[in-house]
């Protein structure tokens, strides 16, 4: 078992070898470091496809568990209206995507519905997010961060009723449009 001192002398010569290896690949434009193994390749160029119209439907859900969903039920949130407010979360998410995504292209949105579901007999929550663009890229991936956010705000603004709350589920049901076609997930 090695002392604290050579452990100590080991993670500083590592660090130092690390550092070094930065700063190396930092002055070569041709280094086969591992961090530059890890820059991203771009966005996809898509100034060659058609214009067209494209829509996409994800869904995702969120267990809440009786305490958090008595009180959404009986509207007490100290914070304010959760279903309302996590409909304007899903809104803001969809059109902000590009800022958390980093790949998505910045897309002209046309139309967004988000909608509701309550199941009483699991104490949880659906949320259906469409999301509709004329364009030269799909709005999955804007459909499915809408549904995140939605879930996501459930959750904080019942996090005071327990931490057991459980997102899952989120998954794309449907697309249209473009290159690849229509997409329909299987039941």
């Amino acid at each position: 078992m090695k002392k604290k001192g050579e452990r100590i002398s080991n993670l500083k010569s590592q660090t130092s070898n690390l550092k070094s290896r930065i700063s190396n690949s930092d002055r070569s434009d041709n280094s086969q470091s591992a961090i530059r193994n890890l820059q991203p390749k771009g966005m996809v160029d898509v100034s060659g496809k058609r214009v067209t119209v494209r829509t996409a439907k994800a869904a995702g859900s969120i267990l809440l568990g009786e305490a958090a969903f008595d009180a959404l039920r009986r509207g007490e949130c100290p914070k304010g209206d959760v279903l309302a407010t996590a409909k304007v979360a899903a809104i803001q998410a969809v059109k902000s995507t590009p800022s958390a995504i980093p790949m998505c292209h910045p897309i002209l949105i046309e139309g967004i519905d988000v909608d509701f579901a309550l199941d009483d007999a699991n104490a949880s929550v659906a949320v259906i997010v469409s999301v509709k663009s004329s364009g030269k890229t799909g709005v999955e991936m804007e459909a499915l961060h809408g549904v995140a956010a939605a879930c996501l705000t459930i959750y904080d603004m019942l996090k005071y009723t327990g931490k057991g709350m459980t997102i899952s589920r989120i998954q794309l049901l449907e697309k249209t449009g473009g290159r690849s076609g229509d997409y329909k997930r299987p039941d």
